[in-house]
């Protein structure tokens, strides 16, 4: 790996990066949904605005991957939107974006995390237990109808 990797925080003009590395990755295992158009069309007033968080991973310069903090309230904050260019994949570079993101957590006064997911990610899901979240019971009226898995890890406890 190059040591040019970094993490910044979105800015208005990565508008059109996020939304395409998470329509790429959507189209590629599951189908864009409308819940998912309507985060990713307006990821300011859908992320941002309520407290949410998004963040940007750079390999020399060039953004190659993001993730987001979506704000759920009651200091529970649902991590979501992880997407990797198809050129980065296999890289290892999942594992140091949850890295980062476990480590930031870690550092606000937010009680936990949540995720929602889907079995078939296979790989997805040994990372997220890997970084120590664990399964919980899946809400009714989930957002995602690909969700089937519903995750979560505590911090500050």
């Amino acid at each position: 790996m190059t040591n040019a990797l970094q993490f910044r925080n979105y800015q208005a003009k990565d508008a059109k990066i996020f939304k395409s590395l998470n329509i790429e990755w959507l189209e590629t295992y599951f189908e864009v949904e409308p819940y998912d158009k309507l985060v990713l069309s307006n990821p300011q007033k859908e992320i941002l605005d309520p407290g949410g968080q998004i963040f940007m991973l750079l390999k020399d310069n060039r953004i190659i991957g993001t993730f987001a903090f979506i704000n759920k309230g009651n200091g529970i904050y649902e991590f979501s939107k992880m997407a990797i260019k198809p050129e980065e994949r296999g890289k290892g570079y999942g594992n140091l974006m949850m890295q980062y993101m476990v480590q930031y957590a870690a550092q606000q006064p937010w009680k936990k995390l949540i995720l929602y997911s889907n079995t078939l990610l296979m790989n997805s899901i040994h990372l997220y237990r890997k970084y120590g979240f664990q399964e919980v019971p899946i809400d009714p009226g989930i957002q995602y109808a690909r969700g089937n898995i519903k995750m979560e890890y505590l911090l500050n406890s």
